[in-house]
């Protein structure tokens, strides 16, 4: 007997029942067709029409006039449905508009200033899992993706919702690397969390303590992985717990080399840097762009495939973004991180060193020779072509429907 997945006998009854149905209905409609041509005239008036039964799915032969809330509504919705058309073909232009690797930083501002620390406020959380809203927790860690050789800050404090400090003892710190299960479990590693004004804690006695995690310098060395911090302490006569996460990466895939520098190409400006890769594979770059104003002006990202040896990168600015913008020029590079990108493993990258701070700072003082045209690409224009077609024929059909009515303006100007 051949294999039948299960629901396929319940679907084949589901197919009868509705071909009964669909039988019954054509019995019906022929039979009220009869019963209306052996009506005498009269019978075939407006009146009686109106009066006659309906059925599901019956569409009625009135002229529209005669139903002018039938009329309306079916106009409401070409015209929603133009409305969708229109949207859907604006905002894919505009949204295009400069290429995914040359974008505003008003659409990026959460990666503004990478190298900010991360800082929290929640309530305390005891040993038990239970909070305490009574006492917040101030934390903070330098960063979370840690380079071979980097190291993370970690600091903590506690208050009252009010702001007033309360006494607060680290009683243990150890941080260990997260494994799967059944992998050896990695070192722990004790942390020494401080409050004497040492870095980096800035003030002695304040109430906060910090303390630094430096893989490269203890077993952590080798361990590729998210990397755990467990903090005990104890604060206005509770005992509570913290965890901070980090990400290592224990080897570098590249390093830069050389000096950074500058070029008009194919009508934007490129800042071009040179890294020696050592592991081939698709490399992920970001900078960040600010103008002479020192406002975050736009993140420039490079996404490809590099082979072993010297490379080049080029972090864009596009040149319609140039004009589009009006940045203060010269435009400055700064804060510049990358990746190795690794498929279907965790975690799924390894870094490259950071270049914080600004790195180079553009010699064009103005967009002559700097394009203005929207960026042009065969996956663009195709979808450009299928979205404007679909707004013409949404355009067509309400016009076509009610010819007395003007178009509604579109978002982005007149149905061509």
């Amino acid at each position: 007997m051949p294999f039948e997945r299960p629901g396929r006998g319940r679907l084949r009854r589901w197919g009868a029942l509705l071909l009964v149905l669909a039988l019954l209905a054509a019995i019906v409609r022929v039979a009220l067709r009869d019963r209306e041509q052996s009506l005498p005239p009269a019978a075939g008036s407006a009146g009686a029409a109106a009066q006659a039964p309906r059925f599901f799915g019956q569409v009625d032969s009135q002229p529209a006039a005669a139903l002018p809330g039938e009329r309306a509504r079916r106009r409401q919705q070409l015209v929603d449905n133009y409305a969708l058309a229109d949207h859907t073909y604006c905002s894919y232009r505009e949204g295009s508009m400069y290429p995914a690797h040359s974008r505003p930083m008003s659409q990026n501002t959460d990666q503004a200033y990478p190298n900010q620390p991360v800082l929290e406020t929640n309530p305390m959380r005891g040993d038990d899992r239970r909070a305490h809203p009574d006492i917040l927790l101030h934390t903070s860690q330098s960063r979370v993706y840690l380079a071979a050789g980097e190291a993370v800050a970690l600091t903590l404090r506690a208050v009252e919702p009010d702001g007033t400090p309360v006494p607060l003892v680290v009683t243990r710190a150890v941080a260990a690397g997260i494994v799967g299960t059944g992998e050896r479990p990695t070192p722990q590693v004790p942390l020494a969390f401080a409050d004497d004004g040492a870095n980096p804690d800035p003030v002695a006695g304040d109430g906060a303590y910090a303390a630094v995690l430096a893989p490269a310098q203890t077993g952590l060395a080798g361990f590729h992985g998210t990397i755990r911090t467990q903090v005990l302490y104890a604060a206005g006569g509770k005992n509570g717990v913290l965890i901070f996460d980090v990400i290592h990466s224990p080897k570098l895939p590249a390093v830069w080399t050389g000096t950074p520098r500058e070029v008009l190409e194919d009508g934007s400006l490129a800042f071009v840097l040179r890294a020696d890769v050592r592991q081939p594979g698709r490399y992920v770059v970001t900078g960040r762009i600010d103008d002479a104003k020192g406002r975050p002006f736009a993140l420039a990202t490079f996404n490809e495939v590099l082979g072993p040896g010297p490379n080049e990168i080029k972090l864009v600015v596009f040149g319609k973004l140039m004009h589009d913008g009006g940045p203060a020029l010269p435009l400055t590079l700064r804060d510049v991180d990358g990746y190795l990108l690794k498929e279907n493993v965790d975690p799924d990258r390894e870094l490259m060193p950071r270049l914080e701070g600004p790195l180079l700072t553009s010699r064009v003082r103005s967009l002559e020779g700097v394009a203005d045209a929207e960026w042009a690409s065969e996956e663009r224009t195709r979808h450009l072509s299928e979205f404007a077609k679909d707004r013409r024929g949404a355009a067509a059909a309400l016009a076509a429907f009610d010819p007395s009515q003007p178009l509604p303006p579109g978002a982005c100007g007149p149905v061509r």
